[in-house]
């Protein structure tokens, strides 16, 4: 049983590093058009900034919550907080795109790991009764981060260069010292890595988003190619994982009706936030001619409201059917999104923020409740496979809505923006459809 001072300073520790990876999707968005200047690239080749960061995550993410048992929490999470720290060390001194992308890649490898294996890591901090202050905590130091990243990066880009949105992040690898310190042993169970299943994985998700996201900036036909590939790939990842013995898809949770749906659900809803989150820096910076300290400061309602309306949603949640919450919740998401599309041609600044402000409610509503039944569909004992897949199906939202952006740009030209957001707005009807069908299990 830990102290009661080394479960604070172990908590720190694992709240830091779920605070990054989640900071480190909230603020690049608003460096991107700087980026693009930087590199004389196009806008649809810098998205692969957000895109190769939203990939690595979640082509990691099922191999890593099935290698937490033999590799040990401790090593995991100590390990993709180092990765993470040193690749943000790398985005800052790139001397080009592809060599940024890179090491974008190999920052999305180590937020899998502190993803996967710091909120499984609660549990062995805190006795059973306690458990409940952990999760919450996890859950705080994921939304703030959202809610105040757009303030932050412009609070940094007004002084500074998007080098050093990362370089920020640099200091904080003093963190993993004192995790190894701190934090206890975890019992480690001999499991034989399923290098097959995990080259499947990589493959069919790597193929499938790289061909989405070229498609509008490269050669039709390789991209339909890779798309196809992909897909292949999936086939043969679902059918290799049926036959195994430990499979890293938790097949028996995808029998429970609730449950798939609430991952599809997900999968739709983050695909929207998303498509938004990217495209509309390139609205108030290019098209509207804004700063990157008024675009920040313009985004942050969104993340703001749904910060505010999430622990609501929970207290609603309680008394109300997570269903019904969520569907109405990812219907006034859809109409902010809808709303966006027909802002006037010279906005005020106040015609932006409560349209954004009413995604972020949605948001809110949406995303606790949804949350809740996916992880109490299946039985006590599944928790950590449906958490994994609650994650899975986060990544798999954000890396879809990016690559679709890429897209977009691609094809759309100067109405890439509009396009995105009608997008968005389809994705969430589609999340709504498939909350909706909850109510009749």
């Amino acid at each position: 049983m830990l102290t009661a001072s080394k479960r604070r300073w172990a908590m720190l520790c694992i709240l830091l590093g779920l605070g990054l990876s989640s900071l480190a999707s909230a603020t690049v968005n608003i460096a991107l058009p700087d980026i693009s200047r930087s590199f004389a690239s196009s806008e649809a080749a810098t998205v692969w900034v957000v895109n190769a960061y939203q990939l690595s995550a979640t082509v990691c993410l099922l191999p890593v919550a099935s290698l937490l048992e033999s590799l040990g929490l401790k090593s995991v999470y100590a390990a993709g907080l180092a990765i993470f720290v040193l690749a943000s060390l790398g985005c800052a001194f790139a001397p080009t795109l592809p060599m940024l992308v890179s090491a974008r890649l190999i920052q999305g490898v180590g937020a899998a790991a502190v993803s996967v294996a710091g909120v499984a890591f609660v549990r062995v901090i805190y006795p059973h009764s306690m458990v409940s202050k952990g999760f919450a905590l996890v859950a705080l130091a994921v939304a703030v981060p959202g809610a105040v990243g757009p303030t932050i990066a412009a609070t940094i880009l007004a002084v500074a260069k998007w080098p050093w949105l990362f370089l920020a992040t640099v200091p904080f690898g003093l963190a993993v010292p004192l995790f190894i310190a701190v934090a206890p042993r975890d019992v480690r169970i001999p499991r034989s890595l399923d290098l097959i299943g995990i080259a499947l994985n990589a493959l069919a998700f790597g193929l499938f988003v790289a061909g989405v996201g070229t498609l509008g900036i490269g050669d039709g036909r390789i991209a339909m190619g890779e798309m196809l590939a992909g897909l292949f790939c999936f086939g043969l990842f679902v059918r290799q994982q049926l036959w195994h013995p430990l499979p890293m898809l938790p097949f028996d949770l995808f029998r429970i009706r609730p449950f798939t749906l609430s991952v599809w659900t997900s999968v739709c809803s983050y695909a929207a936030q998303i498509l938004a989150y990217v495209s509309l820096p390139f609205l108030f910076e290019t098209e509207l001619h804004l700063s990157a300290v008024e675009t920040g400061f313009l985004l942050t309602p969104w993340p703001l409201m749904t910060a505010i309306t999430a622990p609501i949603a929970g207290r609603l949640t309680i008394r109300y059917d997570a269903s019904m919450i969520s569907s109405i919740g990812l219907g006034l998401l859809a109409a902010g999104l809808f709303l966006m599309v027909f802002l006037p041609t010279v906005p005020a600044k106040w015609d932006v923020v409560w349209r954004l402000a009413l995604c972020g409610v949605g948001f809110g509503l949406f995303q606790t409740p949804n949350n809740t039944a996916m992880m109490t569909a299946g039985p006590i004992g599944r928790s950590g496979a449906a958490s994994g897949m609650n994650a899975a199906a986060r990544y798999i939202g954000w890396s879809l809505g990016s690559a679709l952006v890429s897209l977009i740009f691609g094809l759309g030209g100067h109405h890439g923006v509009v396009f995105c957001l009608v997008a968005g707005m389809v994705f969430a009807l589609m999340g709504g459809a498939a909350s909706s069908a909850r109510w009749f299990r």
